[in-house]
């Protein structure tokens, strides 16, 4: 067993696709030093038979950050979990909660709550292959799979194949007749069910993730549970961060434009390895969210991250109205 300091997992960013990536989680990290960053879900084959090692980039700023698989096999997993482990990874955390369909042919993801005892297999297979923590996320349930005994029944599971800490979104997957996108929101959330599994499992490291959007509702869940995980919230109002870690870690509030200063080297260096401006702007877009001057400041990058050549200059651009505002 790993030597888990809770604390570590009292706060942490979803992985969510096509958002969470390298540059998103540099700019999360500087609004909350503390947050666990997570990728998005990287498929065991992509690492394994495609070679496609490059998934795995990330800076030295990021960590505390945790690779998220999605996958069924076994080995291959295990494969995986040890490049990640190598690349330097903190965490490696299982895929058991994504509704896709591309996700359902591939026999990972929410489809797996079905087959507890493969993910068992999953995670032993894992946990032998790498030291770092290897962490589950899963729904309440999926489909008809609707009662509390069936969430009982997985988490015994996870248990008795060595894990130790378990992320929940509280709202169950429809895997057929829902979107991924619908997934995220018809479903009603059933924080209660979570915080029964952390009363009957109290060895285990329970993190509620799912519609948590304010500092008093992250205080509220961390009297269930060990820790919260924001998703959207954190990417459409990323100042969100900031201010959980005041209220948690006592953080000084940095202004948003300090935040994004912080972000010029980054950025400027970026620039010179030849990457695109639009890759990393489309996640500061939120940062002024119901400010003043917000609404310029998303106009001035959306309407200019993409010209050639758009460097720093389109950002102080971007600020002007809200500076001119404040």
């Amino acid at each position: 067993m790993h030597n888990i300091d809770p604390s570590d997992f009292q706060l942490s960013v979803a992985p969510m696709m096509d958002w969470t990536d390298r540059h998103c989680r540099y700019f999360h990290r500087l609004l909350s030093p503390h947050a666990r960053l997570y990728t998005e879900m990287v498929t065991s084959a992509a690492l394994v038979r495609g070679k496609q090692l490059r998934l795995l980039e990330h800076s030295q700023q990021e960590h505390p950050v945790a690779l998220q698989l999605g996958g069924s096999d076994p080995q291959e997993l295990a494969q995986a979990a040890r490049y990640g482990a190598e690349a330097g990874y903190d965490e490696v955390n299982l895929n058991v909660g994504c509704p896709s369909d591309r996700v359902q042919s591939g026999r990972f993801g929410a489809c797996l709550m079905r087959e507890p005892a493969l993910v068992a297999d999953c995670v032993k297979a894992m946990r032998d292959a790498v030291a770092v923590p290897v962490t589950v996320k899963c729904r309440i349930g999926v489909d008809e799979q609707d009662e509390y005994a069936d969430l009982q029944h997985f988490t015994e599971r996870m248990l008795e194949a060595g894990v130790q800490i378990l992320v929940v979104h509280a709202r169950k997957a429809w895997l057929q007749g829902l979107s991924p996108k619908e997934n995220r929101e018809v479903p009603p959330l059933n924080y209660q069910r979570v915080y029964r599994l952390k009363q009957e499992f109290p060895q285990l490291l329970v993190i509620i993730n799912g519609g948590i959007t304010t500092v008093p509702a992250v205080q509220e869940h961390l009297a269930h549970v060990d820790g919260v995980m924001l998703g959207r919230a954190a990417y459409h109002d990323p100042y969100v961060l900031a201010r959980v870690e005041a209220a948690l870690y006592g953080e000084p509030l940095p202004s948003r434009e300090s935040v994004l200063l912080r972000m010029r080297p980054y950025i400027e260096a970026e620039l010179a390895r030849g990457t695109a401006l639009k890759h990393i702007s489309r996640h500061l877009l939120g940062l002024y969210q119901g400010e003043p001057g917000a609404r310029g400041f998303r106009r001035t990058l959306s309407e200019g991250a993409h010209q050639a050549g758009a460097g720093w200059s389109l950002l102080e651009q971007a600020i002007a109205p809200a500076r001119a505002a404040a």
